[in-house]
């Protein structure tokens, strides 16, 4: 059964996959449109860095489907991390479209071609941006509410957009004067797709190969631990397994070595306890034996 916080972050991930996808397939047709009739390549190249936000915002969809299957015997963590790889997913798709924009505004180049911008371009456009803008806000909303990579991804795909529109409405004011500004901002609108999606692969791959855990966090955890320990612990040896949809900790404490077996697991399970329902982690807790003199008394 899924919790109250993975419930929300299930359900804010599906709505903005499903309200992307619809409007950005309707700017997609709007843009290529104002593209092909103005003669704009970077206006195409822009309109289909939209769809690519389509299709991201399919992977939000599937992800926020897979990420909350429940744990099963060959996933016993659960399968959270999918996430992650649909966010990478994403930033392959975005490497891919700068790319290809990349070349084909070095061939207009070569070829001397002109776009004739009009006041088409510059209306589509100029929703273009309100819209993105307005998507990337809400997929950011949704990422500090719930935490999700997948949705910080989008959000950063949508913004990405919003950006390469208004360095086109850039090209749009000053195109009459320089033949090559169109094929020039192509080039400029794909590096800078390929710099958003270097910066979600790079994020996604770091959480999958396990950060350094946050000072703040193993603060927490020594507060808590020394709460219910009522002496210092002397917390160390902390390591942070992040699966996504719930966190593993493992960490090792000192106990007097006069302790029973049972005190220190009636201790470590009230930490393990405590840990949980403030921090949303659970614990792991080893326990090594330390002369009493460093402690106070057990009772």
């Amino acid at each position: 059964m899924l919790t109250e916080s993975n419930q929300l972050r299930q359900k804010i991930s599906q709505q903005e996959g499903w309200i992307s996808i619809i409007v950005n397939l309707l700017l997609f047709a709007l843009k290529y449109w104002a593209g092909i009739v103005s003669g704009s390549l970077a206006l195409i190249a822009d309109a289909w860095h939209t769809l690519s936000d389509s299709i991201s915002s399919i992977f939000v969809v599937v992800s926020a489907k897979i990420s909350f299957k429940k744990p099963d015997s060959e996933h016993p963590f659960g399968h959270g991390r999918f996430e992650l790889v649909t966010s990478i997913f994403i930033g392959v798709l975005l490497i891919l479209i700068g790319l290809n924009f990349i070349k084909e505004g070095y061939e207009k180049l070569i070829d001397r071609g002109e776009a004739h911008y009009g006041w088409i371009a510059v209306v589509v456009t100029v929703l273009s941006i309100l819209v993105k803008e307005a998507l990337a806000q809400f997929a950011m909303w949704g990422y500090r509410k719930t935490g999700s990579a997948t949705l910080k991804a989008d959000g950063w795909h949508h913004r990405s957009d919003a950006i390469s529109s208004i360095i086109i409405l850039v090209g749009i004011v000053i195109g009459r004067f320089l033949w090559w500004i169109d094929a020039v901002l192509s080039v400029i609108v794909a590096a800078f797709i390929i710099y958003t999606a270097y910066k979600i692969i790079k994020s996604s791959i770091s959480t999958i190969l396990g950060e350094k855990v946050d000072a703040d966090l193993i603060r927490q955890v020594d507060v808590l631990a020394r709460e219910v320990a009522g002496r210092e612990v002397f917390l160390h040896h902390v390591h942070l397994h992040d699966y996504v949809t719930q966190k593993e900790m493992t960490f090792h404490i000192r106990l007097p070595r006069e302790c029973t077996i049972e005190k220190a697991h009636q201790i470590t399970s009230l930490m393990e306890n405590r840990i949980r329902e403030e921090l949303q982690i659970e614990a792991t807790i080893h326990v090594d034996p330390t002369e009493v003199s460093k402690h106070q008394s057990l009772d």
